[in-house]
């Protein structure tokens, strides 16, 4: 095991010096949050993979391989179909809007109203996201040096934290490429062949696995339909997701980019679950599905081949860490923060009879994002709140226990409380912030209410939300006066990409929020394009069983 562990030591301190050399990359609000805008093809589809498949698509593919054969790889293929109708039918335009977050664009496009609502919900999201990627650390320092929770929790924990608050998305990008490197090498070059091959070749594995192992749809037709509401939805609207769009260096990247990402997703979910009915051909009577993986890795594999693919298992779960981590940072600086503090100082100004023209608008940001003293302010508080966020996810990821359901109420609120308004916005000029915000409020209290009656797990939940997230969307907007002209000109305008959407980058509230910068003119990226490297971190989305049906 000497080998092995020395793989796991020198791939750690691997990922502290990527994160002390993107430091010293990132020099503006840009290059911290979104890598500077900048990522080429080969670096842009590597972090996309690598922050979609992570815990749950490694360990918990397998594991669903292990229990349903290779209709367990549903989980993860949903979510590779996700991400390829992100890249295909949205990408370009979300990459033209030249904003951080999610709620910065609903502020786009319904003229500033709905920004912090959403940003309450997507911080809940990316907060617990973080936090159980975070405790799976446990589960990994375990089967390696039989160490404490605690300490286990800590320890990676503490590792993502130094790296994400040093170099935010450069050094997030680069750990999560080598990640997507180590995944690729250990999961589908070494594990998978090794696990066939010690399995006795598929015809052994058909004649001792029941003929459900094998059926497109042994996992139940129901519980495949929920995961698309689930996870395919889901990447059209996830902050983390978007965020690493918003790194693309224009919109063909992101769109070609995206794809190639999607398409590996679905060859890794189809590894997953062959290394899964592989295992239950060696390890027929597991006490949980989600210990094949670790048991096929520490009885098959080869001393040094073990360490890389364990440290393969590890990188899935950093990568969905950090790129948790940092969106939830970036929503909680820009969506709460930033709009509560403007808010405070308007009506201090207001109340002292000023004029209001002594700072931006709530939810907005003053142009200029490049070099200087306002720059490097912008990337401390920005590097401060993943601290913060990070010492909180540590926190209550040692306090918390049972992680599967308060993941499954956060995901399912964000896709029942936000998808309607999101889509909507991008595909129905009729809709308005009204309508948004009911849809915001019905969906998500809808979601809320039938888990709290019928439990977490249940798929009714999810389904009745969004029905009524749409109703209450489409009847709202009809009801209501249609946006303002000028928001939607402005709207237009940074859609196709053009200058007068707005104001800088980072500025997505300048032209929307007050409908009257149609006009007006907005700065460049502050730094030149060109490729980098990069990288992305998601995957550790939900339960690690399937919901049957």
């Amino acid at each position: 095991m000497a080998v092995d562990y020395a793989v796991i030591v020198l791939y750690l301190a691997g990922m502290l010096a990527m994160g002390w050399w993107g430091m010293r990359r990132a020099k503006s609000k840009s290059d911290f949050l979104v890598a500077g805008r900048r990522l080429g093809p080969v670096m842009y589809s590597g972090t996309m993979a690598a922050i979609v498949l992570g815990g749950a698509s490694t360990i918990g593919g397998v594991g669903l391989g292990y229990q349903y054969g290779l209709s367990g790889a549903w989980m993860v293929f949903t979510i590779g179909l996700g991400l390829l109708a992100l890249s295909v039918f949205f990408s370009a335009r979300i990459a033209r809007l030249k904003v951080y977050t999610v709620s910065e664009m609903l502020d786009l496009r319904y003229g500033g109203s709905a920004g912090i609502i959403s940003g309450v919900v997507m911080w809940a999201y990316t907060l617990m996201l973080a936090v159980t990627s975070t405790i799976a650390y446990a589960t990994i320092f375990d089967v390696l040096f039989g160490m404490d929770r605690t300490l286990s929790i800590v320890l990676g924990g503490a590792i993502v934290v130094a790296y994400s608050t040093l170099g935010g998305m450069w050094s997030i990008t680069l750990t999560d490429m080598v990640q997507f490197v180590v995944k690729t090498i250990g999961v589908l070059l070494l594990l998978l062949p090794i696990a066939v091959i010690k399995a006795g070749g598929f015809a052994e594995m058909k004649a001792q696995l029941p003929h459900d192992y094998f059926a497109p749809l042994g996992i139940g037709g129901q519980t495949v339909f929920t995961y698309v509401l689930i996870y395919s939805f889901g990447m059209l609207i996830g902050q983390d997701i978007w965020q690493r769009v918003f790194t693309a260096r224009g919109d063909k990247v992101a769109r070609l980019g995206g794809t190639a990402a999607g398409t590996y997703c679905l060859a890794y979910a189809l590894a997953g679950a062959v290394i899964g009915t592989a295992a239950k051909v060696l390890y027929p009577h597991l006490g949980s599905p989600d210990d094949a993986f670790a048991t096929i890795v520490k009885d098959a594999l080869p001393v040094g081949v073990r360490g890389l693919v364990l440290a393969a298992a590890l990188s899935a779960v950093m990568s969905t860490s950090s790129g948790a981590l940092i969106a939830c940072a970036t929503v909680a600086n820009n969506d709460i923060w930033s709009r509560v503090k403007g808010a405070v100082a308007l009506r201090r100004r207001t109340a002292a009879g000023g004029a209001g023209d002594g700072g931006a608008e709530p939810g907005t940001e003053q142009a200029g994002d490049g070099d200087g003293a306002g720059a490097h302010d912008e990337v401390r508080g920005n590097r401060v709140f993943i601290l913060l966020m990070g010492l909180a996810v540590i926190v209550i990821a040692i306090a918390l226990n049972n992680v599967v359901e308060a993941l499954t109420l956060a995901y399912n609120v964000l896709v029942g409380g936000l998808l309607v308004p999101i889509l909507g916005g991008l595909l129905w000029k009729r809709g308005t912030a009204a309508g948004a915000l009911a849809s915001v409020a019905v969906g998500g209290l809808t979601v809320v209410g039938l888990m709290v009656s019928l439990g977490v797990l249940a798929n009714e939940p999810i389904y009745y939300g969004l029905i009524t997230s749409l109703v209450a969307y489409v009847v709202v907007s009809l009801c209501t006066r249609p946006t303002d002209p000028a928001v939607l000109d402005a709207w237009r305008a940074r859609l196709a990409g053009r200058a007068d959407g707005g104001g800088a980058d980072g500025d997505p509230g300048a032209g929307a929020s007050s409908g009257a910068a149609a006009g007006a003119p907005a700065a460049p990226d502050d730094e030149p394009e060109g490729d980098t490297a990069g990288a992305v971190a998601l995957a550790l989305k939900l339960p690690f069983a399937a919901r049957r049906a």
